[in-house]
């Protein structure tokens, strides 16, 4: 999370993980959380690693950009990326999707919509989130 206009935000191979990108253009201030699970199994994991998780890591990205940095809620841009699919008879738990739709409940908890999404599919992502201007580039991977 940051606020200094030169700075990028980045996260790397997020295949069934999903990234939330949060972007205040009032403060030029930017944030993101990379959620591997959707929720935590023991209260222990939601006090030692909330951002591990979508039902935890979302409300604190939020929470954490408007008191660092000032910014109003409603005046965050929110973007979403990742939660590819396993390959076809071996995503049981079909986690890529449980992490976009617990980080999509958890915004609507907060009142927020995602502006902009890439979500699914089978490829892997890398992220780059630019300060200056909120604008997130993706950069795909196959995995093979």
């Amino acid at each position: 999370m940051t606020d200094r206009e030169g700075d990028a935000i980045r996260t790397f191979s997020l295949s069934t993980c999903v990234a939330v990108t949060a972007y205040c253009p009032h403060k030029k201030a930017a944030g993101m959380v990379h959620v591997v699970l959707p929720s935590p199994f023991h209260h222990r994991d939601r006090r030692e690693r909330p951002g591990y998780f979508a039902l935890t890591g979302v409300p604190l990205l939020i929470e954490t950009i408007c008191h660092r940095y000032g910014c109003r809620r409603e005046e965050l841009q929110i973007k979403m990326f990742g939660g590819m699919e396993a390959k076809k008879g071996l995503d049981i738990f079909q986690v890529g999707k449980q992490n976009i739709n617990t980080a999509r409940y958890a915004l609507r908890r907060l009142g927020l919509r995602v502006k902009k999404s890439d979500l699914g599919g089978n490829m892997s992502r890398t992220i780059e989130m630019e300060v200056k201007t909120g604008r997130v580039k993706v950069y795909l991977q196959p995995l093979g």
